[in-house]
């Protein structure tokens, strides 16, 4: 089992950055593929960006593709997300993700195939 605790929310002017971060606990961070979701009120929860388990593969909703970046530093046992140029449709609560994965190079877009869940942080982007 791998616990999950996200942090690095909070309420910013649209336009500016916010760096979400990830920290693993509980079993060997590096073999997780992981992921971060968002949740708008009354809306599913959507894929947001994913990174393989050595970092060198990455994949981004259309939505967020070069304003935001996945990064992880496996040394910390944390999975970043840097979100630059916000738009107050990024609002949202933000869960990052874990699966376990075979290959390194491998990441995963699909809810569903997670297997652990943070417990989420809230992201504000005002107009």
């Amino acid at each position: 089992q791998v616990q999950l605790v996200e942090s690095g929310g909070g309420l910013v002017q649209a336009g500016g950055s916010l760096r979400l971060s990830c920290t693993a606990s509980g079993r060997t961070f590096n073999n997780y593929a992981m992921g971060w979701f968002r949740q708008a009120p009354g809306k599913e929860r959507e894929f947001v960006a994913a990174v393989s388990r050595s970092g060198a593969s990455t994949a981004y909703a259309d939505s967020v593709k070069g304003r935001f970046t996945i990064s992880r530093d496996n040394a910390k046992n944390t999975v970043y997300l840097q979100m630059n140029s916000l738009e107050p449709e990024d609002t949202a609560d933000y869960y990052c993700a874990a699966k376990g994965a075979a290959r390194g190079s491998y990441y995963y877009t699909q809810r569903a195939l997670y297997d652990h869940w943070g417990q989420g942080t809230q992201v504000t982007v005002s107009s």
